[in-house]
């Protein structure tokens, strides 16, 4: 009853922050206004530019990148646990896994893009999907190792 008590109070913390990190990375993005207004500088946009749809395209990688960071440091807590208890070599490939998609993570998060002195340019709705895969195959991750 007890484990069963801490295993709803980890999930809930886990989903509770998961929401938090969510929120606050959403605030963020919205609030300030690192993200290029007008890509094409001095001149017209192409006629297909719609505005604002750049903005939110990259406010919503933004939060789903960091949404993945977060799933990413959570499943590596979890198998660096799972390697304490059971030092299976297994659970150190589900480490490096869980590794390098924190790594993609942060490399392909705009807020890493523009640290480091670069704009994202006009790739629409295809700057969102790679983070939305991720996020796809992290929950599953961080869903099998809570059930099991």
């Amino acid at each position: 009853m007890n484990n069963h008590m801490n295993r709803n109070l980890r999930n809930g913390l886990i989903l509770g922050t998961l929401i938090v990190v969510a929120i606050l990375a959403a605030l963020w993005a919205t609030s300030t206004f690192w993200f290029p207004r007008y890509p094409w500088r001095h001149r017209l946009p192409p006629p297909q530019y719609i505005p604002g749809d750049l903005e939110f395209f990259y406010t919503a990688e933004t939060v789903v990148s960091t949404v993945n960071v977060t799933l990413s440091v959570f499943l590596l807590l979890f198998y660096v646990s799972m390697y304490r208890k059971t030092r299976s070599e297994f659970t150190i490939g589900l480490m490096i896994f869980s590794l390098v998609f924190l790594l993609n993570a942060l490399a392909s998060s705009p807020l890493v893009v523009w640290a480091f002195g670069f704009q994202p340019l006009g790739l629409g709705p295809f700057a969102l999907l790679p983070g939305v895969f991720t996020f796809g195959a992290l929950a599953v991750l961080l869903y099998l190792s809570i059930k099991y």
